[in-house]
């Protein structure tokens, strides 16, 4: 071998070793040898508390298919895992500054927020409407108009009721909650008409109540279809391609469908409660050709 073509092999060579070396989030996991996940702590079936008050649900089990490709990504079998709760206000800036690496919940990935965070691929793809007592006599937007209706506060929902209230006649008193269970409360007390959120998770909170025929959702015309993922930092390409990879990997596989039944076809515990919620065609659709786009109109 000539001195020329030795060095350069070199050459060659220690770019590529310098760029298998961990760096932003994977070099920050691996130097604690700890991931901090987000979690919520009542957005069944995504992110939730159980009886043990342990963080469970799809989102969470998407996550751990991330922590799985870590362990093998940094070769640390032992790498522990930290689940900490986040809510809606407080997600994006413990992405942003550090805190937590993954957030593994239910929230929506769109272009305001990609200023501020990156996404994974699509988890899973939602529509906005109300939930009301069905004793209310409520059954379309219409009925609701002059009265106060509930939304958590930090979250994508908010600002779509709000921008519809502006735009319409009518009316709608906003009452924020802090968390999607406060939001719920003002309902089950009579503080509320309604509560505005993803469709899944209102019928996850009607789901786990005494009577879940008590209440029914309303749909919301007009309000396109929302993208949920993973939420991580921003310009972290190494750390974004091992969450794609492991999402891309239990799609391909088809795990994804034994995953999703256990949360949303299946009685989910520790209550046995049954959304009885089957993929849709548009989730099918996401599903068979992954994108992480944030863009409402990629998934009409």
């Amino acid at each position: 071998m000539t001195a020329r073509r030795l060095l350069t092999l070199l050459c060659i060579a220690v770019p590529a070793a310098a760029a298998a070396q961990p760096a932003g989030t994977l070099k920050k996991i691996a130097d604690a040898n700890t991931i901090v996940l987000g979690v919520r702590d009542a957005s069944i079936p995504f992110s939730f508390l159980d009886d043990k008050q342990e963080a469970v649900g799809y989102s969470v089990d998407l996550c751990m298919k991330v922590v799985e490709a870590a362990r093998r990504e940094l070769k640390r079998a032992n790498l522990e895992v930290k689940k900490q709760v986040v809510t809606s206000s407080n997600r994006i800036p413990l992405i942003a500054n550090g805190t937590v690496d993954i957030e593994c919940g239910s929230t929506v990935n769109n272009l305001e927020r990609q200023k501020l965070v990156a996404f994974s691929l699509t988890t899973f793809v939602v529509n906005t409407k109300f939930i009301v007592p069905k004793a209310s006599g409520a059954r379309r937007l219409q009925d609701l108009k002059g009265q106060r209706v509930a939304v958590t506060s930090g979250t994508n929902t908010m600002q779509k009721v709000n921008e519809m209230n502006a735009k319409t006649s009518l009316g709608l008193t906003i009452l924020p909650g802090k968390d999607h269970g406060e939001s719920f409360l003002l309902v089950q007390t009579g503080r509320a008409a309604a509560f505005a959120e993803d469709d899944i998770l209102l019928a996850g909170l009607a789901a786990n109540t005494k009577n879940p025929s008590d209440y029914q959702l309303i749909p919301i015309e007009g309000m396109a279809s929302d993208p949920y993922a993973l939420m991580m930092r921003r310009d972290d390409p190494q750390f974004k391609a091992l969450v794609d990879g492991a999402l891309r990997a239990v799609f391909a596989s088809g795990e994804i469908e034994k995953i999703y039944d256990k949360w949303f076809v299946k009685p989910i515990p520790p209550r046995g409660i049954v959304l009885n919620f089957p993929m849709s065609e548009q989730w099918k659709r996401v599903v068979k050709q992954p994108t992480d786009s944030g863009d409402p109109k990629d998934y009409n």
